[in-house]
């Protein structure tokens, strides 16, 4: 049933865990036929020698066969997972190897292995496909391996051999180098900043750091906005699904989470303030309540478009509740009796899901309290909350290398603007996701069938979006070729080549 060299690399144990995200499959070229590359004779010029972890697991798992009993299965997973030759204590069969584990965590522990394996697939498939007639596509092979192997390292708390891995890793790992490269080298820091964050053997987890705003975020956040269409789609999409809820209305209200990510300016509200002074017929009366931790900044965007307003002749009200979002109450906002309200939240619920998801389904409540005509929802659309490591590394290596390769279309080789761009702010988010856990993991992205889900349980209902020929035309005027947009249950979905990047849903209440 198993490809010889199958092997389970020995690990450490520490507080109540094990790493069992390491069985790993050392393959030769000849053996990678079953993998989903379509570029597989560029791979046999190469004669190096691949550790490609769960893949031939997940194929066996794949044809297990519900037959006879629930102990039967249980007795040929447990075969074909610890079975095969190698270093350390192997088990080699049957209720043997079961007696000396207990049946659940045999089951999760595979569970997780599925996992994770699902992610290694998809990621390999994209990874080393992506640029096969590329000189020097060889070297790039070998830098997903050492990566991959510096990842397993660093789960297992491996030290000395994952910091040996670091240290080759660095040397191929350029800022102006190939998408890859590029996107390599955010992700041997995160996994650097990882392994310093350790904590002794004994201890569970790891320990967190607190990560400030800085004047190269802020740049970079501006520049994000300016260069790659991710913001200004959600922005799009938003205002007009505002501007038909308010349709007819006399006086209109938003409520902005996050005050636009923070942006100075207010871009996203010029643009809706732009689009009701084009309207026939009497301006409405517009109140939005801006919602952010600094009120020095809220202020200062506040009294811009107050500015902007003025010179367009439209009634227009600015408020601000300095808070997080984890405390907002009810209360904090002034609502008025007969105006529309519509709340709008880009890129920010994800930080609320923690593990115990209590504080997103508070914020939710306290949401769908304010009755709103429409909630927008724009999150990213990548799965980068797994609870194990190894799986979300993988994933996320998987979504920031498609982001990564757009800015290739978008920017010159040598664009100190992309380096901005990739270190500042898309490095920052992969640090976070990789290197962090806890309370200060806040990059928690999830697909958008999982926000579905969580939407409903809060008690809102789908609004579906109608304007996919629009937010087409927006698209092929506004993004690089290679952009894509479909339309997926209601929701529009932003992506690079068909690889998924953000997610915009609308939502009222029942």
């Amino acid at each position: 049933m198993m490809a010889s060299g199958f092997y389970v690399q020995p690990c450490e144990v520490y507080g109540d865990n094990k790493c069992d995200e390491v069985i790993g499959l050392d393959l030769n070229l000849s053996s990678m036929s079953c993998l989903p590359f379509s570029s597989l004779s560029t791979l046999e010029k190469s004669s190096a020698v691949w550790e490609i972890p769960f893949i031939d697991e997940t194929r066996n798992l794949k044809r297990v066969k519900l037959e006879n009993s629930a102990d039967e299965s249980i007795v040929s997973t447990n075969y074909s997972l610890y079975s095969g030759s190698g270093s350390g204590s192997m088990y080699t069969g049957g209720f043997n190897s079961l007696s000396r584990i207990q049946i659940r965590d045999h089951i999760s522990a595979y569970t997780r292995r599925y996992m994770a394996a699902e992610a290694m697939e998809e990621a390999a498939s994209t990874l080393l496909g992506g640029e096969p007639e590329e000189e020097g596509s060889g070297d790039g092979m070998k830098l997903v391996q050492k990566l991959i192997s510096c990842a397993q390292a660093v789960a297992c708390r491996d030290k000395t051999h994952a910091s040996a891995l670091l240290y080759e890793l660095r040397t191929n790992a350029q800022v102006f180098g190939t998408a890859f490269q590029r996107v390599a080298s955010c992700f041997i820091q995160a996994l650097s900043d990882r392994l310093a964050l350790l904590q002794p053997l004994g201890a569970v987890g790891v320990t967190t750091k607190t990560i400030g705003v800085s004047s190269e975020k802020d740049e970079a956040l501006h520049l994000v906005y300016d260069i790659c269409p991710h913001i200004r789609f959600s922005h799009f999409v938003a205002n007009t699904s505002i501007l038909e809820a308010f349709e007819g209305e006399s006086s209109v209200h938003v409520i902005d989470l996050g005050m636009t990510l923070g942006l100075l300016h207010g871009y996203q509200w010029r643009n809706l303030m732009d689009s009701l002074a084009s309207r026939k017929g009497r301006l409405p009366r517009l109140r939005i309540t801006g919602v952010g931790n600094s009120g020095e900044r809220l202020e200062a965007i506040g009294n811009e478009l107050k500015l902007y307003a003025q010179n367009m002749a439209l009634e227009f009200e600015f408020l601000a509740v300095e808070s997080n979002l984890e405390n907002l109450n009810a209360e904090d906002f002034s609502l008025i009796d007969g105006e529309v309200l519509v709340i709008n939240s880009i890129l920010q619920l994800h930080c609320l899901v923690k593990e115990s998801r209590g504080a997103l389904n508070s914020v939710l409540q306290t949401l769908y309290e304010l009755s709103p005509k429409l909630m927008i929802l724009v999150e990213q659309d990548s799965s980068h909350n797994g609870p194990f490591f190894l799986g979300r590394f993988m994933e996320a290596l998987h979504n920031y290398s498609a982001i990564f390769d757009s800015l290739d279309a978008m920017l010159p080789k040598y664009d100190t603007r992309r380096a901005k761009v990739e270190q500042f702010y898309f490095g920052e988010e992969i640090k976070n996701i990789v290197s962090c856990e806890g309370p200060a993991r806040v990059e928690r992205h999830e697909r958008i069938d999982q926000w579905r889900r969580r939407m409903r349980r809060a008690g809102f209902q789908p609004a579906p979006l109608k304007t996919i020929t629009e937010a087409t035309k927006w698209l092929e005027k506004n993004a690089s070729e290679g952009y894509t947009i479909v339309e997926d249950k209601g929701c529009f979905v932003l992506g690079w080549k068909s690889k998924p990047i953000i997610a915009a849903s609308c939502w009222r209440c029942s």
